[in-house]
């Protein structure tokens, strides 16, 4: 039987919840390079061609690959992009986000709805 001095002295310690997104270390968003662009195909229910980047992160100089939210993009190779981490359900071992119009990613031409998350600004 543990005496309260022993449970007190021994007490359990919690353990330490591991970050999605451990590259961009406790920041929200961090501004990467862009090293190259593709296409990744999504796990078995799903079928499509996901746009994707490999990017370097500026500040760290850790490789990562970020998804490209919406339809068509203006990236290339050594474009500026800020990265956000979010996991991407369909898309295997992909868990960061590119944030459209911000740097040299423009936003989604002619968005009306979910504005916010394709850089879309409102059309007075």
């Amino acid at each position: 039987m543990v005496t309260l001095t022993q449970n007190i002295k021994n007490s359990r310690k919690k353990k330490q919840k591991l970050s999605n997104s451990p590259k961009l270390g406790r920041n929200p968003y961090k501004k990467a390079i862009c090293s190259k662009v593709l296409t990744i195909s999504p796990k078995k229910p799903n079928s499509a061609n996901r746009g994707v980047i490999k990017a370097l992160l500026t500040q760290n100089r850790s490789k990562l690959i970020a998804k490209i939210p919406g339809e068509k993009h203006n990236l290339q190779q050594h474009s500026t992009i800020l990265i956000r981490g979010a996991r991407v359900k369909d898309l295997i071992g992909v868990s960061y986000i590119v944030i459209r119009g911000k740097y040299d990613l423009l936003g989604v031409a002619n968005r009306k709805t979910k504005r916010s998350l394709y850089g879309v600004k409102k059309n007075s």
